[in-house]
């Protein structure tokens, strides 16, 4: 069922329109596992999850950086970080060096993290690309652009959870 632009505006239904049906989580969570399962698919060649991915791409941006502002940066928990981390750190393409005191740490990207990010950023260019093709670019515009309003729009109410990992 198709909303009528002005639905998007206000956000409030006019008489005549009709209402969402159905689990809006739901359907969110339908497109999230397809989209998912499209990048990992192309991801998987390169021998990288997607999160490990955009774990690489977050500490060669920002790097060196400590863990708690990593975690920051990528809307997740510290737990989640650390377990996220734990590969990445055994495959040596990022290492957790002493910081500016004894008890802080900071996360770096290695060499061999440099490569693996670039090999990996092909491989999600492939996938980011075939996703274009088939929705067509000015729908992934527009569902970046309602992301991006609607998350805008959420942000104003109180955290119920700070422990997502998304």
């Amino acid at each position: 069922m198709q909303a009528n632009i002005s639905t998007m505006d206000s956000g409030v239904p006019t008489a005549t329109q009709a209402l969402p049906q159905g689990c809006t989580n739901f359907k969110l969570r339908q497109l999230m596992r397809r989209v998912a399962t499209h990048y990992d698919a192309e991801m998987v060649q390169c021998g990288l999850k997607t999160t490990q991915y955009s774990l690489l791409s977050h500490v060669l941006k920002l790097g060196p950086i400590r863990p708690g502002d990593l975690a920051v940066a990528m809307k997740m928990d510290a737990s989640t970080l650390t377990r996220n981390l734990r590969p990445l750190v055994d495959a040596g393409w990022v290492t957790l060096d002493a910081g500016a005191d004894a008890r802080s740490r900071l996360v770096h990207i290695t060499d061999a993290g440099r490569d693996k990010r670039a090999e990996a950023q092909r491989h999600w260019k492939a996938a980011q690309l075939a996703l274009n093709e088939t929705l067509g670019v000015g729908r992934v515009m527009a569902l970046h652009a309602l992301v991006d309003d609607s998350l805008a729009l959420l942000a104003a109410l109180p955290a119920q959870d700070a422990g997502h990992d998304d």
